[in-house]
This record gives C-alpha cells, sequence and structure tokens, in this order.
C-alpha cells in the first residue's frame, strides 16, 4: 500500500508539472506571437523626398490703415517650412512650421501625380490641409483652414525649396538687411516753433531701429562681455542674441525676429525649442545679454513706409 501510494503521488506530481510547464509554454508562445505581431516594421519609401521645404506661405487678407482706418486687401508672405520624417505605402509623417508654431501632420502620397495631402491635427484653430505637388526640389500648392473664419486668410499659397538645415556660427545678417523693427511703432508728442514763436505740439510715430553693431558681435563665435554690450542699444542686443537661435534654425514667434532673419538666405526656420541645442559658450552669452536687455533703452526714429 505504501509502494501504491508513492507511486500515486509521484504520478500526481508529474502531472502537475507537466501542466505547469504546458501552461508556461502556452503562454511563452503567446507572448511571442504578440512580440512578433509588434515588432513589424512598416518599410518606408521614397527616403530621398525627405528634409525641410521651406519658402513662401502667402495669402490674401484685410489690412487696417494706420492712418485713416481704411481697410483693403493685400497680400501677405510669410516663411514656412514642411518636414517630411516618414513616408510609408499609407502614411506620410512630418511637421509644419510657421510664425513660431509647430504642428505635426500626417497624410498619403500620391506616386503617380508625385503630390502630398498632409493634414495637421484640427485641435487649433490655425490647422488645416496642405495639398503640394512635388517638382524636383520644390513643392507647390495651396493650404486650406478647416475653420475658415479663424484665421484672417483661409486659403494660402505655397512654393518652397528644398534645403538642407545646417547650423553654422559664422551666419551674419547680411550688411544690407534692414535695421528697422517696423512692428513696434511708438508715439511720442513733439513740439514744432514756427516763424511768429508759437508752439504746438503734436504726437508722432516712430520705429524702433538697430546699430551696425548685429554685424559684427556674434555670440555664437565670440565670449561677449559687459563692455562689449554696454553701450548698446536694446533692439542691438536682442538682435544679437536671437541670432544665436536663428543658426539652430528656430521659429520665432515675434514678427520683428522673423523679418530681421527672413532677409537672409540662410535662416531655416525647424524647430521651435532649440535650447538643448546651444553650445556653453552661447548659453553663456544669451544669459548676459538677457541681463543687460532688461535695462537697456532703445533707440526711435521716423520712417516713412
Amino acid at each position: 500500500m505504501k509502494t501504491l501510494h508513492y507511486t500515486l503521488m509521484s504520478l500526481l506530481t508529474i502531472s502537475l508539472l507537466s501542466c505547469k510547464k504546458d501552461g508556461k509554454t502556452n503562454e511563452s508562445n503567446k507572448d511571442s506571437l504578440t512580440a512578433k505581431k509588434d515588432s513589424v516594421v512598416i518599410p518606408e519609401v521614397h527616403k530621398e523626398y525627405y528634409g525641410v521645404y521651406t519658402g513662401d506661405f502667402a495669402g490674401m487678407e484685410k489690412i487696417v490703415d494706420d492712418v485713416d482706418g481704411s481697410e483693403y486687401d493685400e497680400n501677405v508672405y510669410k516663411k514656412i517650412s514642411i518636414k517630411i520624417n516618414r513616408i510609408t505605402k499609407d502614411s506620410v509623417y512630418g511637421q509644419s512650421i510657421v510664425n513660431g508654431n509647430q504642428r505635426p501632420v500626417r497624410g498619403v502620397f500620391n506616386e503617380t501625380s508625385k503630390s502630398f495631402v498632409l493634414d495637421e491635427p484640427g485641435n487649433d484653430k490655425t490647422d488645416g490641409r496642405f495639398e503640394v505637388k512635388l517638382s524636383g526640389d520644390s513643392l507647390t500648392g495651396k493650404w486650406n483652414a478647416f475653420n475658415k473664419k479663424a484665421v484672417k486668410a483661409p486659403l494660402k499659397s505655397l512654393k518652397l525649396i528644398k534645403k538642407d538645415f545646417v547650423y553654422n556660427p559664422n551666419f551674419m545678417l547680411d550688411p544690407d538687411s534692414n535695421l528697422v523693427d517696423w512692428n513696434n511703432p511708438k508715439d511720442f508728442v513733439e513740439k514744432y516753433t514756427d516763424d511768429d514763436g508759437k508752439t504746438e505740439s503734436y504726437t508722432t510715430s516712430k520705429n524702433r531701429v538697430a546699430s551696425d553693431a548685429i554685424f559684427k558681435l556674434n555670440a555664437s563665435k565670440q565670449k561677449l562681455n559687459e563692455k562689449d554690450l554696454k553701450n548698446l542699444r536694446k533692439l542691438d542686443m536682442e538682435i544679437i542674441k536671437n541670432s544665436v537661435f536663428a543658426r539652430h534654425g528656430y521659429s520665432f514667434k515675434k514678427e520683428t525676429y522673423r523679418d530681421f532673419f527672413e532677409q537672409t538666405n540662410w535662416y531655416i526656420p525647424v524647430s521651435n525649442n532649440v535650447d538643448n541645442d546651444l553650445s556653453p559658450m552661447e548659453k553663456d552669452n544669451v544669459a548676459l545679454l538677457n541681463r543687460f536687455i532688461k535695462y537697456a533703452e532703445d533707440k526711435y526714429d521716423s520712417f516713412g513706409r
């Protein structure tokens, strides 16, 4: 009886171990199949079209005259970049970057017509659909806003050229650049005395203007000190500081800075955050410039437009 008891116990133990082992095997097989399913890589196609396409983003907007308040339509040009990051048989993934606003885009590529249909997410009032055609290194087409009442120009045209973004610490503003900040005029009260000695007061609008210091100081190449900055205008230091970010492809929200750097042929907006790309020296220079900008004064002058 004792032998029979041990035999039955042994058989039961073997059976339990077998079930446990089979359970593990089945579970392992299940996990293996799931892993294989999750690790399926969708092949990419047309990698030769990957990159940054940048250029004009234009649409008719209603403009209000500063003098008499009258309204008129004018074709307003902005700079836009479209990044194509990934193309598969069924999908295209990328980004649109304009006015400091970086939005993901997703769509499809038509191999026959060599055209893209790319949609922004739609959860921002400025989102829309790009319909653009590829010709060599050019992308041309249109953009339609999803919410046509929320934007000034619901239909815009695009003329973009593929450009390789390269960080170069030697990039500087062109010597013939316009030095006026047209976007932040300030009213000043001035007095005029005529030949009869009668004095009258009048209000005039003036704009900030930079000096040629912005062509001489490079905060990406030279360690700046207080002596370099103490006599500069506020706008000078703003431009010198933001030249650092422009070289790294920062997309500016402020129109003042966009206007300065879009005058060059090297500025390509590719990101709305480049803080981690700055060199230690650039970070130190930016911090120093920020300290001086806080207390600096602007130089204003009168200009006709």
